[in-house]
């Protein structure tokens, strides 16, 4: 097992086998020294989609559903790069995580809840896991989830 998958596991966290696309796409592409990782749904180690992972972010709502969410769509963000490079200890540099999160109406608790990932990403890979983030409300996401999580990784060439 690699570095990064030993940190993993002291958190309690196996990687699924990445789940595949819905669509007309793939879950991760390798560019040079670039994986980009489409966007991935916090489905369990059973790939299904819990309930308590499902339905909107809602103004006043506790935020620990969200969170939990986004964490778990991490670890499938994380399974999509191990996919594509065999090894996550050759990620050299968590570039990127870009988080949507359903919503009802405003919500200012979007940057706790995206938390859940980019704290997961960080204990993971130390300093190299530091990384820049957008999070955005939007109206729906697939199959009712709460959140789907995308990533930008530096790997080594």
């Amino acid at each position: 097992m690699s570095a990064i998958e030993d940190r993993l596991a002291a958190l309690g966290v196996t990687l699924p086998q990445p789940a595949a696309p819905v669509a007309n796409y793939i879950g991760a592409v390798k560019a040079g020294t670039l994986v980009v990782v489409s966007g991935q749904l916090p489905f369990g180690p059973d790939g299904k989609l819990a309930a308590a992972h499902t339905g909107k972010l809602k103004p006043g709502m506790g935020v620990d559903a969200a969170k939990a969410a986004a964490r778990l769509s991490a670890v499938n963000v994380l399974a999509q790069v191990k996919a594509v490079v065999g090894d996550l200890d050759k990620v050299v540099r968590v570039i990127r995580l870009g988080g949507f999160f359903s919503v009802e109406g405003g919500n200012e608790s979007l940057p706790a809840a995206m938390n859940g990932a980019s704290d997961l990403v960080a204990e993971a890979f130390g300093e190299k896991g530091r990384h820049a983030r957008t999070t955005v409300g939007v109206a729906h996401l697939p199959l009712d989830a709460i959140c789907e999580v995308e990533g930008l990784f530096e790997i080594t060439p």
